[in-house]
């Protein structure tokens, strides 16, 4: 019986060893296919940009301009105050995330690791609200945005999102998952609820927090809707909200100039992005529980 299993086991490892290759090319094509997927949008947009009016509009349209131009650039920053825009894209989407991981940390904080009346069904409520549609709530807080007088201000766009159901919830579970040793060993040499929130619990989130803060700044400064119900005033307009008010002659949405204001507001988010990555896998690879 051992005679005869070895020559099948030889000749199971060959087909596998046929198979390999195979698998391989196939998980690389899926990979090359999906690339593209997602890719060939962005290529339109910087391609775009650079193409002149005539090109944009013509048709068949063409993937690569015959004569790159830098009009659409130009023209953006004479059509609208691209450079206010900016910067307040930045103010309100940097104002939301640095107050949301402060907020969302703390109470995060309290729900996983101190123990008081009411905490499970309070996390209970928290979760529930996450199935509510934003949409809902629209109304109600423009309604006490405009009674207290913040339409057109950054207290008006910055304080309704200070806080965030799902930062929330996804800090606890992270904190939920540290060793409760660390907060012991700290009470024990005299260390209050705060010195150990601040020592101990947040250099062991880095990670957490980190990847909280792309998602929350990512997500308003792409935000279209917040923008245009909270201001009114062109000056205190986003990069997002600025571009809908793009027209051309009769109407018309010059698409070389829309793609270009696109462009330039995917940049910061882009350096941010592979700045914020890199200290991330840092702060996986460095930090632990010593």
């Amino acid at each position: 019986m051992t005679a005869l299993a070895r020559p099948v086991t030889a000749a199971r490892r060959r087909t596998v060893t046929r198979k390999q290759p195979s698998l391989r090319w196939i998980g690389f094509a899926a990979v090359l296919v999906v690339t593209v997927a997602v890719l060939l949008p962005v290529a339109i947009i910087v391609l775009t940009a650079f193409k002149p009016a005539s090109e944009v509009n013509a048709y068949p349209p063409t993937l690569f301009p015959h004569a790159w131009t830098l009009d659409n650039f130009r023209a953006i920053f004479t059509q609208l105050p691209f450079g206010r825009l900016i910067l307040n894209s930045f103010a309100f989407a940097g104002g939301v995330t640095v107050f949301a991981l402060a907020f969302d940390a703390l109470a995060a904080y309290a729900l996983a690791r101190l123990d008081f009346r009411g905490s499970k069904v309070l996390l209970i409520v928290i979760i529930a609200s996450l199935m509510i549609p934003f949409q809902a709530t629209l109304i109600p807080i423009y309604q006490l945005v405009s009674d207290l007088g913040w339409v057109n201000t950054f207290a008006g766009l910055i304080a309704p999102r200070a806080a965030d159901a799902f930062g929330i919830f996804f800090l606890r579970q992270f904190f939920t998952g540290l060793p409760r040793d660390l907060d012991n060993a700290a009470r024990i040499d005299g260390a209050s609820e705060w010195r150990i929130f601040r020592s101990v619990i947040l250099p062991n989130a880095v990670p957490a927090l980190l990847t909280l803060g792309i998602f929350t700044f990512v997500n308003n400064w792409n935000d279209l809707l917040w923008p245009l119900v909270f201001t009114t005033d062109q000056d205190m307009g986003t990069i997002t909200s600025g571009l809908t008010l793009l027209t051309g002659p009769g109407g018309i949405i010059p698409q070389g100039v829309m793609m270009a204001g696109a462009l330039i507001a995917v940049l910061p988010l882009a350096v941010m992005f592979l700045l914020v990555q890199r200290r991330f896998i840092e702060s996986v690879a460095s930090t632990g529980l010593k």
